[in-house]
C-alpha cells in the first residue's frame, strides 16, 4: 500500500482522474517536450556515471545480453501467440508494442528501487535503449513477408474499429518516437529507412549520449550536474507522469471496443514476459537490481515510439488496438499497480 502513495504514481493517477472528469488541466506542449527530453538525459547522465564507477564488468554484459536475447524473444512469443486471433498485420503491431519497451515505465521503477534501497546497475538505461529497436524491426520484417505472400490483402487496410485518439502530447512523443512519424500516410518505409531511423533516433541518440558523457566526466561530471539532473529528478518526474495520465485517460474509452482475447493479452502478457526475464536472469545470476528491471522493460509496452513508427511502416494495422491497449490498459496496470513492486 506504501508504494501507491509514492508521489509520481499519484500524479499519474491524478491526470488520469482529471482526463476522466474532463477538466481542462493539460500541460503545455514545451514544457512536454523538455521534460521527456530532460528525463532521457538525467537517466543517461546516470548510467554513465554507474558506468564510469564500476566499470564493464561480466556482470554488464550479462544483463546486456539478456536485454538483447528478451528484444527478439517477447515479440516473436507475441506475434505467435496473437496470430490466432488478429490477422497478420495487427499481429505484427501488437507484438512490436509490447516486444518493446517503456521509457517513462523504467524510469519510474528506478526511482522504486532507489526508495528502497534496492542496488542496480546504471549501465541498464543502455539495455532499455538496446531493447528498444529490434522488436520494430522484427514487426516491419513479418510485415513484409505479409505482403508478399498476399499482397492483395496488404494493398487494402483493414478497417478501423474506432478513430485512433490523440496518442499523446508532443512531449510524450518525444519520449520515444523517431522521425519516422512524418512519413506519408499509407506509405511503406523501406527496411533500410527503418534501420536508419530506429540507430539514429534522437531519443537513441540521446540516451546513449547521455550515457558517454556521464561516463567520460566520471565524479566531477556527477557533483557538477546532481543539482540539476538528480536533485530535481523526481519533480520532473511527477510532471511527467501527470501529463501521461491525461494520454491514459483519452485512450480509455478504446479499451472497452476490444475483445476479451486481446484485454487477457494486456493484461497477462506482460507477466509471462516479465517470468521469462526472471527465468533468464536466475539462469545467468544477473544481480537482483538488475533482474528487476530487466522484468520491467520485458513487461512494459511501448506506448508511444513503436506506435509512432507503426502506424506508417504497417498501415494495414488498426491504430486502435496496439495503442489503447499499451497505453489505455498495459501502462497504467504497470505504473499503479506495478509488476516491479509485486516482485519487490
Amino acid at each position: 500500500m506504501q508504494s501507491l502513495l509514492d508521489p509520481a504514481v499519484l500524479f499519474f493517477a491524478l491526470g488520469v482522474f482529471a482526463g476522466l472528469v474532463r477538466s481542462n488541466l493539460e500541460m503545455p506542449a514545451a514544457i512536454s517536450k523538455f521534460l521527456s527530453i530532460y528525463l532521457l538525459m538525467a537517466l543517461g547522465l546516470k548510467g554513465g556515471f554507474a558506468l564510469a564507477a564500476s566499470g564493464f564488468t561480466p556482470s554488464v554484459a550479462s544483463s546486456l545480453g539478456l536485454a538483447v536475447l528478451l528484444a527478439v524473444v517477447v515479440p516473436l512469443l507475441g506475434y505467435m501467440l496473437l496470430r490466432r486471433v488478429l490477422s497478420g498485420f495487427n499481429a505484427a503491431a501488437v507484438a512490436a508494442t509490447y516486444g518493446s519497451v517503456s521509457a517513462v515505465t523504467f524510469v519510474t521503477a528506478t526511482q522504486y528501487l532507489e526508495s528502497q534501497s534496492v542496488p542496480y546497475g546504471g549501465y541498464m538505461a543502455a539495455a532499455m535503449a538496446l531493447m528498444e529497436s529490434p522488436a520494430i524491426i522484427l514487426a516491419v520484417m513479418l510485415a513484409n513477408a505479409l505482403r508478399q505472400t498476399a499482397p492483395a490483402t496488404a494493398a487494402t487496410p483493414l478497417p478501423r474499429v474506432q478513430p485512433l485518439v490523440a496518442m499523446a502530447s508532443v512531449g510524450a512523443a518525444t519520449l520515444g518516437a523517431g522521425a519516422m512519424g512524418t512519413a506519408p500516410r499509407g506509405q511503406h518505409l523501406s527496411m533500410g529507412k527503418i534501420l536508419h531511423e530506429s540507430f539514429t533516433d534522437g531519443t537513441q541518440l540521446l540516451l546513449l549520449g547521455a550515457m558517454v558523457i556521464g561516463l567520460v566526466t566520471g565524479d566531477a561530471g556527477k557533483a557538477a550536474m546532481q543539482p540539476f539532473s538528480g536533485d530535481l529528478f523526481k519533480g520532473m518526474l511527477c510532471l511527467f507522469l501527470l501529463d501521461m495520465g491525461l494520454c491514459t485517460a483519452r485512450n480509455l474509452p478504446a479499451v472497452r471496443q476490444q475483445s476479451p482475447w486481446l484485454l487477457a493479452y494486456a493484461v497477462l502478457g506482460p507477466l509471462v514476459h516479465a517470468s521469462i526475464a526472471v527465468a533468464l536472469a536466475w539462469l545467468v545470476q544477473v544481480p537482483a537490481g538488475d533482474a528487476v528491471l530487466l522484468m520491467v522493460l520485458a513487461a512494459s509496452a511501448s506506448y508511444i515510439a513503436v506506435p509512432a513508427v507503426v502506424r506508417f511502416a504497417i498501415p494495414e494495422a488498426d491504430p486502435s488496438l496496439y495503442v489503447s491497449l499499451s497505453l489505455g490498459l498495459t501502462f497504467p496496470l504497470n505504473i499503479v499497480l506495478g509488476i516491479l513492486k509485486k516482485i519487490c
